[in-house]
């Protein structure tokens, strides 16, 4: 208080320099530390690859210092004189872009502009130069569907471009509240809220709720997403890591907490970057058993899964869902569930759903919620219209579901190595960054074929890999070009096989005994791929060609609600 008085503030300052308090910022390994006390000698602190001063600003911090000490010794009473000693700050930031080009994990963007109209097509900077995307996480291709399409055009011509503001101020409206009514039927939750992204939800919740539970401790997935692990972290909560999808090494670690102290095990449904499948149901139990909460991320699950889409944890008790009964089924005993509208909604915005207090508390005291502008009217009803429309043709998933398995099935005769896996993921092993790169560049320069490499942080070093995600629109044709490319970049670069894989002992179940027996989580008859389905079933699925599986589609096509039939992808 004294220091904002004019009067007293003045007389504090002086009576801080007189008594030899100063500051002095050294910059190292990215944090700044600030000194206070009696003056001292300016220490440089170098960064961890170069420093952010130069020597020569160093003797000159030296020099300065020590006159300014033996100033304020000989008269304590003086202020030291000001010599501001600047950072290099290009320089720091020089430093670590270097890092990131040696180790070859520096990230290149391609210029990739989607069309609608030619879906999965995109053109490159020049609009002739076409392009077909194979790693795209809209999944079923709602980013161009017409209703969905539709919807945003009459949205925005109604109500604008933008919200307007936060959801406190004046994003709040009707389209906010039809699709949050949306996302709690999708789930069967109570109540539901949507934020800007799946990352800001994950991370605003579990900051939240880990702030605010006095002693509450975290159960996390080692393979979780980067926003739960920041989230988790900026809680400031204890955080106990198990193995991916380790069930026995999960409960070892509750067990090791006292019955009392709060626990969420965080955890996803569809790993993104491996495929894997989490146990959502042997979860449930453990948190049942130990008094926990669960939290789990469909994001690469929603629209993908059960007869209405709503992930993985619906479709595992698929009839049961499918006959309008999810009381007791395993997505009823999830507490937490976060999704997206970005991926095989095609839309973009994130969202958590659970019971009507626990989404009013986050609602109530999550910053990341609170002071975000909220999503434009159009782009919530887009979702809106996303959800629904998945929420009643199930065909969609079906057809991405079927274009996987035959991909999967073409790379892995080829010796392709493909990480094995029960979802709609194709994770192909490359295992060296700048080999990763490469053959990314020649898909896309020799075969106009766009799949991004990913490397560290999303996967370890030693992991990194192609990751293709087919989509109803990748037909025969399509996907008979990109086993054929695969095939000549794998022989061009001499990248392993999973032979060679093998040979070694097997790695992240490539060239592992039994490692393609996966089964997917999908099965014929969900496919409705069976005979005698009862439900438009198309007969036995062929096997052989990928021409004879496009047979398979077409009648498949035929079979939907509409009778619609569009070329390459589902209207």
């Amino acid at each position: 208080m004294a220091k904002r008085c004019p009067i007293m503030g003045k007389a504090l300052a002086v009576q801080s320099a007189r008594n030899g308090l100063g500051s002095a910022r050294a910059y190292g390994m990215g944090k700044a530390k600030l000194h206070t006390g009696s003056v001292k000698e300016a220490q440089a602190v170098d960064a961890s690859v170069g420093t952010l001063f130069s020597a020569e600003k160093k003797a000159k911090a030296a020099a300065a210092a020590a006159t300014a000490n033996a100033t304020a010794t000989a008269t304590p009473n003086c202020i030291p004189a000001h010599n501001p000693i600047h950072p290099n700050y290009e320089g720091f930031y020089a430093a670590e872009l270097d890092k990131k080009h040696k180790d070859k994990s520096y990230r290149y963007f391609n210029n990739i502009n989607r069309l609608a109209k030619e879906f999965p097509r995109a053109h490159m900077s020049a609009k002739d130069e076409r392009v077909t995307v194979w790693c795209s996480n809209d999944y079923l291709g709602m980013g161009r569907n017409p209703h969905v399409l539709r919807t945003m055009h009459e949205t925005l011509e109604m109500y604008g471009a933008g919200a307007g503001g936060t959801r406190n101020i004046s994003g709040h409206n009707q389209h906010a509240l039809a699709l949050e009514a949306t996302i709690a039927k999708l789930h069967a939750k109570e109540s539901a809220l949507v934020f800007s992204s799946c990352y800001v939800a994950n991370d605003a919740t579990l900051a939240t709720l880990g702030s605010k539970m006095p002693n509450c401790v975290f159960l996390s997935d080692s393979s979780n997403h980067a926003s739960m692990i920041q989230g988790i972290r900026h809680s400031g909560a204890k955080k106990l890591v198990f193995k991916h999808n380790d069930i026995a090494d999960l409960e070892a670690k509750l067990a090791s907490l006292p019955p009392e102290v709060p626990k969420i095990i965080a955890f996803e449904s569809v790993y993104s970057m491996c495929g894997s499948i989490g146990p959502i149901a042997e979860i449930c139990d453990l948190a049942d058993k130990y008094g926990a909460l669960t939290f789990l991320d469909e994001v690469h699950a929603v629209g993908m899964y059960g007869p209405h889409g709503a992930g993985v944890a619906e479709h595992l008790d698929f009839d049961a869902h499918r006959a309008g009964c999810p009381e007791g089924t395993i997505m009823d005993r999830v507490d937490i569930i976060t999704g997206t509208l970005g991926k095989a909604y095609g839309c973009v915005g994130g969202y958590i759903a659970g019971s009507a207090r626990m989404v009013d508390m986050i609602r109530s005291l999550a910053p990341g919620f609170i002071f975000t502008t909220s999503l434009p009217p159009a782009t919530m009803a887009g979702a809106k219209t996303a959800i629904e429309h998945q929420m009643g043709h199930p065909t969609d998933r079906r057809l991405q579901q079927l274009h996987t398995r035959s991909v999967k099935a073409a790379l892995t005769a080829r010796d392709i190595p493909v990480l094995p896996n029960p979802s709609h993921i194709i994770p192909v092993l490359v295992g060296n960054a700048e080999l990763a790169k490469q053959a990314s560049d020649f898909l896309l320069s020799d075969h106009k074929i766009y799949v991004q490499a990913i490397n560290y942080p999303t996967v370890p070093v030693g992991q990194e890999r192609l990751r293709f995600t087919p989509t109803p629109g990748h037909t025969a044709e399509l996907q008979e070009d990109l086993v054929s490319a695969v095939e000549e970049v794998w022989g061009k670069l001499g990248l392993k096989r999973t032979s060679e894989w093998r040979d070694q002992g097997g790695f992240l179940g490539v060239g592992v005994e039994g490692g393609n027996d996966v089964e997917p989580l999908w099965t014929d008859t969900q496919l409705s791929l069976g005979v005698n389905e009862g439900e438009g079933g198309v007969g036995e699925m062929r096997t052989g060609s990928l021409v004879g599986q496009e047979k398979d589609l077409d009648e498949l096509r035929h079979h939907r609600g509409s009778g619609a039939r569009v070329v390459g992808v589902l209207a």
